[in-house]
């Protein structure tokens, strides 16, 4: 179908040497079947391009690029390049930082659905970047994003229930917004359930607990959870060496 012109297997080709599905991953490939599809105006590898461009996947770093890839897109009202263009405005990353710029493209995805916009917008929200901060706005869009199972905007509400930010301070309602997120792989949410283990808040203190939950954060990188696993892991020793102590002392005093 690519071969007689056609843009979505072309791109959908693209997809397949970008993420490696069938084939070795090749992002010059990638590129080049991108392109094709892309030269035909079709929207999603334009979107793709930029995210090559914007990732350095198979070209240098280009923001200015990426940039200009995704217009093509959100212009054809492309959700993810809509998205895309919001991240690069509040990063600013080739582009000046603009928080209300950011806002404006993530309305536009996520007016389409798109759940990781909704979230970004509940952040916008939460941290008063470029809008009024409003708690009850950012609990409203994280909702709007955890109805589609956004890992991010799960971890985000365990967040304000944990700081009582919009709603009653709730460790019990944190945890299980950590827990959903924690389980999807997040690696902020895995620290967060570790440490409401660790100390007994929203859930019964348990140590061993804590231990697996900070491996898991520690295992895609997360270092706070390397430096709580090392200290809690110090004061099981101390703790069990003081209990041999206390065993030993006894014996000598029968």
């Amino acid at each position: 179908a690519a071969d007689q012109g056609d843009a979505t297997a072309q791109s959908n080709i693209g997809i397949m040497y970008s993420s490696g599905q069938g084939v070795a991953q090749d992002y010059f490939q990638a590129m080049s079947w991108y392109l094709k599809s892309a030269d035909q105006g079709y929207a999603a590898a334009q979107s793709d391009i930029g995210s090559l461009y914007q990732n350095g996947h198979g070209v240098p770093q280009d923001f200015l690029a990426a940039m200009d890839w995704y217009l093509k897109a959100a212009e054809q009202g492309n959700g993810r390049a809509q998205y895309n263009i919001g991240w690069l405005y509040e990063k600013g990353c080739g582009v000046l930082q603009n928080y209300s710029s950011a806002m404006g493209w993530y309305l536009k995805a996520a007016d389409q659905g798109d759940a990781p916009s909704q979230n970004n917008i509940g952040h916008l929200y939460e941290k008063g970047l470029g809008v009024p901060q409003d708690y009850s706005l950012a609990m409203h869009w994280y909702l709007k994003a955890t109805d589609q199972g956004d890992a991010d905007a799960q971890s985000n509400i365990g967040v304000l229930y944990h700081d009582g930010h919009g709603v009653p301070q709730d460790y019990s309602q944190a945890m299980g917004w950590y827990q959903k997120a924690a389980d999807q792989g997040d690696t902020t949410a895995q620290y967060l359930v570790a440490w409401l283990y660790e100390n007994g808040l929203g859930v019964s203190k348990d140590r061993t607990k804590a231990i697996e939950w900070y491996r898991k954060a520690i295992a895609v990188g997360d270092e706070d959870a390397e430096v709580c696993l090392n200290r809690l892991e110090q004061e099981t020793n101390d703790s069990d060496r003081s209990e041999i102590q206390r065993g030993y002392f006894k014996g000598l005093f029968k």
